[in-house]
């Protein structure tokens, strides 16, 4: 028997790896001479850099750069011979500040700027930034201050000679454009800090920063789907720096070569906190479906909604690993998750087979 478990994080719980042995020993308990094959996933957001390096290794660069607050934290990313991997929630995540400090209206995106800066001088001519999670709304503007302010002090974006040769692509399911209702600032900054007057002043500053930059280039990439990604930094990257833009997920697994590693499996597990109708608009598990190419996928998650849609566009199982009655508060306990899946995967072998 051949299963192979590629399980998203449970955010505030579990991580992919976490989630990913948690599996891993419910099949063992089922058949003890399986074959389990486990791929550290993400879509981009967290545990983007992580996943990448457990894939294919290289050197995890540790550096002190600017958090959305201007203050100094650790953060990495990861250095594959001449290809970087740059989570920006390293940088400028949501999670760097508290929700007291939230206000998307200073929050910036200078710390990412830091971390492609750091990559280029040391060789990297590759660069995979994920978006994902981020508490600004600057239309990277921060980051595009940072690459200035090392490579070219004193200077204009234009003056910058070292990222002429660099390709860049961002990782993000994100199909938002940079302004208007369906962009940045209306659809993500609330969530973010920002009161509905905040609002308007950033969808205000993101339409007239990429005016600007479209009289300055000749084209405009702020209407392209990915622009709004991370409070816009998805149209900094497309605008300044050609980046393409690729789902997370879809980047990971072509990475590892998921579709060879995924061959003649009978089984593959796949996984999120919460799975309902958003996981249909491409959510990680939905990667994981693309590339099964005929093998079975199981979906697992804490919560399950919309279960028969979910079947009906291709997965085999929908199952939530808690049992009914179980307290938010005790399913979110790390022993109870990784318990709970265990047995779901367990249960789920045995219907199986």
């Amino acid at each position: 028997m051949k299963i192979v478990v590629a399980i998203d994080s449970f955010k505030g719980c579990l991580s992919s790896k976490e989630a990913n042995e948690a599996a891993a020993a419910g099949a063992k308990d089922f058949c003890p001479d399986a074959e389990i094959r486990q791929v550290d996933v993400s879509d981009g957001g967290e545990g983007f850099t992580e996943a990448c390096h457990a894939s294919l290794g290289g050197e995890l660069v540790e550096m002190v750069v600017k958090d959305p607050l201007l203050r100094p934290v650790v953060a990495k990313y990861l250095l594959q011979d001449k290809t970087a991997v740059i989570e920006m929630a390293q940088a400028c995540g949501l999670w760097r500040v508290s929700e007291e400090e939230r206000n998307p209206l200073r929050a910036t995106s200078y710390g990412v700027g830091q971390m492609v800066a750091d990559a280029v001088r040391r060789g990297a001519t590759n660069v995979i930034v994920g978006l994902g999670g981020s508490a600004t709304s600057d239309a990277g503007t921060g980051m595009l201050q940072a690459l200035i302010d090392a490579f070219a002090p004193h200077g204009r974006w234009d003056d910058i000679q070292e990222l002429k040769h660099v390709s860049f692509t961002i990782a993000t399911d994100v199909k938002n454009p940079l302004c208007g209702k369906n962009g940045a600032a209306h659809v993500f900054a609330p969530q973010k800090g920002a009161t509905p007057d905040g609002v308007i002043q950033l969808d205000s500053r993101a339409r007239k920063f990429a005016e600007m930059s479209a009289k300055h280039f000749g084209f405009d990439c702020s209407t392209r789907e990915g622009a709004g990604a991370a409070g816009g930094l998805g149209y900094a990257f497309m605008q300044y720096l050609d980046a393409a833009q690729k789902p997370g997920i879809d980047l990971l697994l072509n990475m590892v070569h998921f579709v060879e590693l995924a061959r003649g499996a009978d089984l593959i597990i796949t996984g999120e906190g919460s799975a309902d109708y958003q996981t249909l608009m491409g959510k990680l598990p939905m990667g994981i479906l693309r590339q099964a190419e005929g093998v079975p996928v199981c979906l697992i998650a804490g919560k399950v909604g919309n279960r028969e849609d979910l079947l009906q566009n291709g997965f085999a199982y929908v199952e939530s690993i808690n049992p009914p009655g179980l307290t938010l508060e005790e399913a979110m306990r790390k022993e109870t998750a990784q318990h709970n899946i265990s047995q779901t995967v367990r249960r789920i072998l045995l219907d199986f087979y």
